[in-house]
């Protein structure tokens, strides 16, 4: 009987937020409306921030923070479908890291467009077949992704939100260990379970073949006779390899950092911010060294800074600096003013949360 009378709260409860998800889902069409009248992009990573924020301060508990989190982002999903979000495109096929970075970003009720290539990507938002795209940048274990750098010389897309999301890598095979004869994967992926292969599968016993993405990988080792893959585990489902063993990548935490871009960035600052940019210099001694005193200067914190050559002269080069704060804040925009002053050349691919 006490358990009946616990039911009939719990069915009280649920009624209530059935009610009030309504509620709220017919507010977010309202604003998608808006939104469109004003020429703004959907989806809002700074609100997205104070959403989550405000909750993780609201929730005591018993539910755990990430649960609490997960469930509030399917909510917040289901307005961008509300609020008419076109499609996210990602990297690679269904199953593939960067699609699981997006469903953590955007939820599982937005359209999602699979992309071959990097390239395919920026094409996608460019052409505005889709709102958003989503690329790798730089992994924690191998470093930068030297591709998305480049396309970001020629591209007028925006940095607009940025995802940081943990990779664990997985042998797949539907075949025994000791069968194997082959391991299909993204290079880059092989560097980062360097060390496991070496003493499990060394190379001069089993062959690695670098592939475009790790679903491509995945793909080939169920269609192939003693071939394996690794890959993440939902590309594990989506094409039904057994996973022999799991997180083989050398170190613990092994997190890739993913791009979300579009053809604005996020014009208000938020108080925790980054800022991304790229520029050349002028061929002489010390220019770098001038090029990075404005920062200095100014008392902002460089995260990151990486070289890429032009491919239009040669020794040429590009620099892409990712800092903390907003451009529109006082010290980042004097900083930027006085490098721009400097440099032959300089674009703010954008300003984003943390």
């Amino acid at each position: 009987m006490k358990i009946h009378n616990l039911r009939k709260r719990i069915d009280g409860i649920d009624t209530r937020i059935v009610h009030l998800l309504n509620e709220r889902a017919k507010v977010s069409q309202v604003i998608g409306q808006e939104k469109s009248k004003m020429k703004r992009m959907i989806y809002s990573p700074e609100r997205e921030r104070e959403v989550l924020q405000k909750i993780k301060s609201l929730n005591k508990g018993p539910m755990p923070l990430e649960a609490c989190e997960a469930i509030y982002r399917e909510i917040m999903s289901c307005s961008l479908s509300l609020e008419r979000i076109k499609d996210v495109a990602y990297l690679g096929r269904e199953g593939s890291f960067t699609q699981s970075a997006a469903l953590k970003k955007f939820g599982s009720q937005v359209n999602y467009q699979p992309c071959d290539s990097i390239q395919e990507v920026f094409q996608k938002v460019e052409r505005e077949d889709c709102d958003y795209g989503v690329v790798p940048i730089e992994n924690s274990t191998e470093g930068a992704v030297t591709h998305t750098l480049d396309l970001f010389a020629d591209s007028d897309l925006k940095i607009y939100s940025q995802i940081l999301f943990h990779i664990s890598h997985n042998l797949m095979s539907k075949v025994r260990m000791d069968k194997i004869k082959k391991v299909y994967s993204n290079a880059q992926v092989f560097g980062q379970c360097r060390n496991w292969l070496n003493e499990h599968l060394p190379p001069r016993l089993v062959g690695q073949i670098a592939v475009a993405s790790t679903t491509e990988a995945a793909h080939r080792a169920a269609q192939e006779k003693y071939a394996a893959a690794i890959a993440s585990g939902l590309a594990a489902k989506v094409y039904n390899v057994p996973i022999l063993k799991r997180n083989i990548q050398d170190i613990a935490h092994n997190t890739t950092r993913f791009l979300v871009i579009a053809t604005q960035d996020v014009s208000a600052p938020t108080g925790n911010d980054r800022t991304s940019i790229l520029f050349s210099i002028k061929d002489k001694v010390g220019a770098l060294h001038a090029m990075l005193t404005p920062f200095y200067r100014n008392k902002i914190n460089l995260t990151k800074i990486e070289s890429r050559p032009s491919k239009r002269k040669a020794w040429d080069y590009y620099f892409f600096v990712d800092f903390v704060g907003h451009r529109l804040d006082k010290n980042v925009k004097r900083a930027l003013n006085q490098l721009e002053d400097m440099c032959k050349y300089l674009k703010i691919l954008g300003s984003y949360p943390v």
